[in-house]
């Protein structure tokens, strides 16, 4: 089964090596060039997709307001996006060990801001990448729904040694 990112993971490419994305950094923030005449009554937001190049050769990256889709609350509706405010990744060679990050700008209404999906389409190299999801919220720690990465399996090996231990003792005794 096909699960979301949640805000803050990284996103990795198998077709291009080395090439990963997140999105990260969701919270309240005023635009810097001043609100949106539409955006009347709803609550600014911020969130930023960085693109990262991991591998040998560099990547041309597109990143543009057709490949960025953001929508709020339990039903999905679609954010205002600020395109005037937001910047975007446009046609930049990325070079190995380099990252390039876009910063948007929406609005929604303040009740919906609990749950924010980011769905990213990449262009690179003039090929398209597959789509991927994030999700989050407005005010929620990143990666918060999340247990830290390698938790279950140290949890397991932890449950595993005591038991041996257990068993050790047990036997000694």
């Amino acid at each position: 089964m096909y699960e979301p990112n949640v805000v803050g993971d990284w996103q990795e490419y198998d077709e291009h090596a080395g090439l990963r994305v997140r999105v990260h950094r969701l919270e309240r923030s005023e635009p810097p060039r001043g609100r949106d005449d539409a955006a009347e009554g709803l609550t600014y937001f911020c969130l930023r997709v960085t693109v990262e190049n991991r591998g040998t050769r560099h990547l041309g990256i597109h990143l543009e307001d057709g490949q960025i889709d953001v929508r709020v609350g339990p039903d999905g509706e679609s954010a205002f996006v600020d395109w005037r405010n937001s910047q975007f990744i446009e046609g930049y060679d990325v070079y190995p060990l380099r990252r390039a990050t876009a910063v948007l700008y929406g609005a929604a209404p303040e009740a919906a801001l609990g749950q924010v999906d980011v769905q990213i389409q990449l262009r690179v190299d003039e090929e398209w990448t597959g789509r991927a999801l994030w999700s989050g919220g407005v005010g929620l720690a990143e990666q918060s729904g999340c247990a830290a990465p390698g938790a279950a399996r140290d949890g397991i090996a932890h449950e595993v040694s005591a038991f041996l231990r257990e068993q050790a003792e047990d036997g000694a005794a």
